[in-house]
C-alpha cells in the first residue's frame, strides 16, 4: 500500500490547530499550543488525553513526531521545578525530539470536534443551534435534547456508551428532556445548568456539594468519569488535522479510572 502521508513543518501544524481551536479566545489554566519543542518536521501525530509518561512512551514507540493532548504539562500555580514525574516526562520528549502540543478549554469548546460536541454526538444529544445551546462561564457548557426519557435510562445509556460505571444522583424515574453537559471536572457548572433550565447534567466528576444541589433542585446529576468523558475530542481534532495536512495519525488511550 503506498504511503500517502507527508512531512509538514511543525509551524504549519501549530498554525492549523490555532486556526481551528482559536486559543486566544479563552481564559485558560495553562498555555495552549506548543508546550515542548521537538523536531521541525512532523509526519506522524499521536493524540491522547493527558501528557502522562505512559502516553509519551507509547507515542515514542509508535514513532510519533508530535503528540497532541488535552491535558498538557504546565498549569497555572504549579511548582516549576523539573524533578520527579516532570523530569521523566520532559526527558522522554526531549531525548526523542518529540513535539508536545496541548489545548485545554479550546478543545472542550469547539462546536463540532470538541469534547462536549463529541460526547453529545456519542450520546445522541441534539445540541440547540442557537444561544440556548451554551451556558456557564465562557459558554463552555452545552445544552440540548435527547430521545431518552428518564434519568435512569440516560445514565444507563451513558454507562453503556462510555464503558464505565457512572454515578447518578436523582430519581431514576425523573423525566428528562433538556440535557446539559460539560466534560471533565466541570462540577462547578451544575448551578449554571440548573439556572439554564436543564433536567439533567452530565459531566466527568462530582464533588460533595453537587449531590445536595441535585436532591434539592430536582435536577439529576450524572458523573461519568473525567477521562472517559474527554477521550473523543482530541481524537476527532487529531483525525481532522491529519487528514487536512496529510499526516499519519493514531489515538492512544491510556486508561484512567478517574
Amino acid at each position: 500500500m503506498p504511503d500517502h502521508t507527508f512531512a509538514v513543518p511543525r509551524a504549519l501544524l501549530l498554525a492549523t490547530l490555532d486556526t481551528l481551536l482559536q486559543p486566544t479566545q479563552f481564559r485558560d489554566y495553562g498555555p495552549n499550543g506548543l508546550q515542548v519543542e521537538g523536531r521541525a518536521d512532523v509526519r506522524k501525530l499521536v493524540t491522547g488525553v493527558t501528557a502522562s509518561l505512559a502516553l509519551i512512551e507509547a507515542a515514542r514507540d509508535a514513532g510519533a513526531d508530535a503528540v497532541l493532548v488535552h491535558h498538557g504539562l504546565f498549569w497555572r500555580g504549579q511548582d516549576g521545578r523539573v524533578t520527579g514525574w516532570m523530569k521523566q516526562r520532559l526527558s522522554c520528549l526531549l531525548r526523542h525530539d518529540i513535539n508536545l502540543l496541548a489545548y485545554h478549554l479550546p478543545l472542550d469548546a469547539h462546536a463540532e470536534l470538541g469534547n462536549n460536541a463529541q460526547l453529545a454526538q456519542r450520546l445522541g444529544v441534539q445540541v440547540y443551534p442557537d444561544q440556548r445551546g451554551r451556558f456557564g462561564e465562557q459558554s463552555l457548557g452545552f445544552m440540548g435534547e435527547c430521545p431518552v426519557t428518564s434519568a435512569g435510562a440516560l445514565a444507563a445509556q451513558v454507562q453503556g456508551s462510555l464503558g464505565r460505571f457512572v454515578t447518578l444522583v436523582g430519581e431514576a424515574g425523573r423525566p428528562v428532556s433538556r440535557v446539559a453537559l460539560c466534560t471533565g471536572g466541570a462540577q462547578s457548572y451544575f448551578e449554571a445548568a440548573i439556572a439554564a433550565g436543564a433536567d439533567v447534567f452530565i459531566t466527568g466528576e462530582i464533588s460533595e456539594p453537587q449531590a445536595h444541589y441535585a436532591r434539592e433542585s430536582g435536577v439529576a446529576y450524572i458523573a461519568c468519569g473525567h477521562h472517559a468523558s474527554e477521550r473523543y475530542g482530541v481524537a476527532a481534532v487529531g483525525s481532522h488535522v491529519a487528514a487536512q495536512l496529510g499526516l499519519e495519525h493514531v489515538f492512544i488511550d491510556i486508561d484512567n479510572p478517574a
